[in-house]
């Protein structure tokens, strides 16, 4: 699918790609450190994939996980499989912090307060590719 914007270059920032599963950082999202992995071929559902193709997938959800957990300190992480328009498995990484716009409540919800200011520390990328380079070797 050449319109599909997965398979296109993002403009979203890749930090990890081995062929299979990408991890991008979206970085103009309105909450700090959130992160995608993204199967790379397509498939719609994750029962499209055999269980050895979701086993890696989700190594790959685990492995950002424990680095956002261990970059940025949050309260909690939200993990979500939502979405219809993208003819690509995907999940989302979600940090929260009990200082974000939404927290305690979903991140689809009505907002509770104004912005923080908090970002991500400067190398976050390149430390997040670190991790995940150790933690999928």
């Amino acid at each position: 699918m050449s319109d599909c914007p997965y398979c296109a270059n993002s403009t979203h920032q890749v930090i990890w790609n081995d062929g299979v599963t990408r991890v991008m950082y979206i970085v103009d999202a309105p909450f700090v450190g959130w992160c995608r992995v993204i199967w790379h071929a397509h498939a719609l559902e994750l029962t499209d994939l055999n269980e050895a193709e979701r086993e890696r997938l989700m190594r790959t959800v685990y492995a950002v996980e424990t680095g956002l957990r261990k970059l940025l300190l949050p309260v909690k992480i939200n993990l979500a499989s939502m979405g219809t328009a993208m003819p690509h498995v995907h999940w989302h990484i979600i940090p929260r912090f009990a200082d974000d716009t939404h927290f305690p409540d979903p991140v689809w919800s009505t907002a509770k307060r104004t912005a923080s200011g908090r970002s991500v520390p400067a190398d976050f990328a390149a430390a997040m590719k670190a991790h995940l380079e150790t933690s999928l070797a």
